[in-house]
C-alpha cells in the first residue's frame, strides 16, 4: 500500500466522489502505465505475487506483470473516489512459444509416425492428433506435460483383434497291479472223534459245532474261499485261498481349449454328482441336505502374449473319477470317493512347443505273511499251516502341454464334423437350415481411429458370466428356493 501527499489538496475543488471499474490484461515480465484523472491518494494489490502496482507520479500509477494468475488493484484518489482494475496476467507469449516448440521437436523425435499438433491457451497444453496405440498416446501426454497441464484430444488407431491361443493338454495315464494270495483253513467235524479246525487268521475259517443226537458234528461257511475241499468219510475238510490277479487301466485325455490373450478360459467334461451333507436344525436334529460336486476332466488357464513373442500361462487341470471302491455309507446313501490327479502352475512357452508340466512315477509293494507258530516252519508240511498275500502297484501319469496361436476358420470353409459309428436319419428336406427370408445385413465397417477414452473404455474387462438357471449356484448345491423351502 503507497500513500501520497498532495499540496495542491487545499487549494482544489473536491469533485464528487464516484467510483470506476476496468480490466486491464500484462504479460509476465511487462509493464503497463495506467493513468488516472485525479492524484491518487493508497493503491491496494490483491495478490502480490501475481502483479505489483506503483505510484510512478500523482496521476500515474506502474503494474509489473509477475506470474500468469488473476488479481485485482484497488485505487482511491484524492476526493475519495475508488478505482477497481482487474488484473489479468497473461504467460510471456515468447517463452510459451518456445516451450511449445521444444515439445514439438520431442513428439516427433519420440513418434515420427504420429502428425500431432501441440497449442496452449490460458495456462493449458492442448494436444491433437492421430497416434498409433494407447503406449504412443501415453508417451505423448507425459512429453506436452512439461509444458503446462495437457488436454488429451488424441485419436488412436482402433487395434487389430488380440490373438487366440489354443492350449492342448494331454493327460497320459497308467495304473497296473498284481496280487496273490495264498493260504489254507483246515477243519474237521470228527476225525479221530476231534472236532474244530486250524487256521492262520487272515482268511475267514469255517465254523465248526459239536454233534448232537440226531445230527454229527457240522461246519458252516461264511467264505469258502476258491477253492473247497470235504471228504465225508474222513470227516475232514478243506478251504483254500489260491489267487493271483492282474489288472490294467490305461486312461487318455485331450482337452483343448481356445482362449484370449490375457482372457481366462475353463473346461469341464464330466458332470456332477450329488452328496448329502448332514446340518443340525433348532429342534436339535439332523437333517440331510443334497449338494452336488464336480468331477471329470476340467481345464483352466489364462494365456497372455509377452513382449518377447512368447506365451505364459496361469493353467490349472485336472482329472477326476468316482471310486465307488472307498466309498462310505451316511443314513443310507453311498458316497464315492473321488480319486483326482491336478496341476497348478504358471509356465512360459513358445509357440508350438510343449512341456511336461507333470509327472508321476508310483511303485508300491504289500506283502502279508501269517502262520501258526512251530508247526508253520515245518518243511513241507508247514505250507498247510501258514497263509500270504503279496500285492504290487505301479502308475504312471504325464501331463503335456502344447499352446498355439491360431486364427478363426474363414467365412464359407467346411467346419471339422465329428465321425460317428452310425448314421443319423436324413433330413426331411435337402435344404440347410438358415433363416427364412433373410436379408443380408449391411455392416458398418469399423472406424479406423477413435478417441483414447473411448478405445480405454472398450477394452475393460466384462462382467463374468454366471449360471442362475434352475436356482443352481455356481459355489455348489441348490438354493433354498429351488428345494421347496424358504429362509428362515
Amino acid at each position: 500500500m503507497t500513500g501520497i501527499s498532495h499540496p495542491a489538496l487545499n487549494t482544489q475543488e473536491s469533485a464528487p466522489p464516484r467510483d470506476t471499474t476496468r480490466t486491464l490484461t500484462v504479460a509476465v515480465g511487462k509493464s503497463v502505465v495506467v493513468d488516472t484523472p485525479r492524484p491518487v491518494k493508497r493503491i491496494a494489490v490483491g495478490l502480490g505475487d501475481v502483479a505489483e502496482a506503483n505510484a510512478v507520479s500523482p496521476t500515474e500509477v506502474l503494474v509489473n506483470g509477475k506470474v500468469a494468475g488473476d488479481t485485482s488493484i484497488i485505487m482511491w484518489d484524492i476526493s475519495g473516489a475508488r478505482q477497481f482494475i482487474h488484473v489479468t496476467v497473461q504467460p510471456d507469449t515468447f517463452v510459451v512459444d518456445d516451450h511449445l516448440e521444444g515439445v514439438r521437436r520431442e513428439l516427433k523425435a519420440e513418434l515420427p509416425d504420429s502428425a500431432l499438433t501441440v497449442s496452449a491457451s490460458n495456462g493449458s497444453v492442448f494436444l491433437r492428433g492421430t497416434v498409433t496405440d494407447l503406449n504412443a498416446s501415453d508417451r505423448a501426454v507425459q512429453i506436452a506435460s512439461t509444458a503446462g497441464k495437457v488436454v488429451n484430444l488424441l485419436y488412436v488407431h482402433v487395434p487389430s483383434s488380440a490373438p487366440q491361443i489354443l492350449l492342448k493338454v494331454r493327460f497320459a495315464s497308467i495304473d497296473r497291479n498284481k496280487q496273490k494270495q495264498f493260504g489254507i483253513n483246515l477243519f474237521s467235524t470228527g476225525l479221530g472223534n476231534v472236532i474244530g479246525g486250524t487256521t492262520t487268521g487272515q482268511f475267514s475259517p469255517p465254523s465248526v459245532t459239536l454233534p448232537t443226537e440226531s445230527n454229527g458234528g457240522t461246519a458252516s461257511f461264511s467264505n469258502e474261499l476258491n477253492l473247497f475241499a470235504f471228504f465225508p468219510g474222513l470227516k475232514m475238510g478243506a478251504t483254500i485261498e489260491a489267487m493271483e490277479a492282474k489288472g490294467l487301466v490305461e486312461m487318455l485325455a485331450e482337452p483343448n481349449l481356445l482362449a484370449e490373450s490375457g482372457k481366462k478360459a475353463s473346461f469341464l467334461a464330466g458332470g456332477e454328482y450329488p452328496y448329502p451333507v448332514v446340518q443340525g436344525t433348532s429342534s436339535g436334529s439332523a437333517a440331510v441336505t443334497i449338494s452336488f460336486k464336480e468331477y471329470g476332466v476340467r481345464l483352466s488357464f489364462v494365456p497372455t502374449v509377452t513382449p518377447r513373442g512368447t506365451i505364459h500361462m496361469q493353467l490349472m487341470s485336472e482329472v477326476s473319477s468316482l471310486d465307488f471302491t472307498n466309498a462310505v455309507e451316511i443314513s443310507g446313501f453311498q458316497v464315492p470317493a473321488i480319486d483326482t490327479r491336478n496341476v497348478n502352475t504358471e509356465v512360459e512357452l513358445g509357440e508350438g512347443q510343449s512341456f511336461a508340466i507333470g509327472g508321476l512315477l508310483d511303485n508300491r509293494e504289500n506283502e502279508t505273511f501269517q502262520k501258526i507258530p512251530f508247526i508253520g516252519s515245518i518243511p513241507i508240511l508247514g505250507k498247510f499251516f501258514t497263509s500270504m498275500s503279496k500285492t504290487k502297484t505301479n502308475t504312471e501319469l504325464i501331463v503335456i502341454v502344447t499352446p498355439e496361436v491360431v486364427q478363426p476358420i474363414p467365412a464359407g470353409s467346411p467346419l471339422p464334423q465329428l465321425k460317428y459309428p452310425e448314421n443319423f436319419l436324413p433330413p426331411n428336406t435337402g435344404i440347410p437350415m438358415h433363416t427364412p427370408d433373410a436379408v443380408p445385413s449391411q455392416r458398418t465397417p469399423a472406424a479406423p481411429s477413435m478417441p483414447v477414452e473411448q478405445l480405454v473404455e472398450s477394452m475393460k474387462p466384462e462382467k463374468p458370466l454366471e449360471d442362475t438357471s434352475s436356482g443352481y449356484s455356481s459355489q455348489g448345491g441348490f438354493t433354498p428356493q429351488a428345494m421347496g423351502s424358504s429362509p428362515k
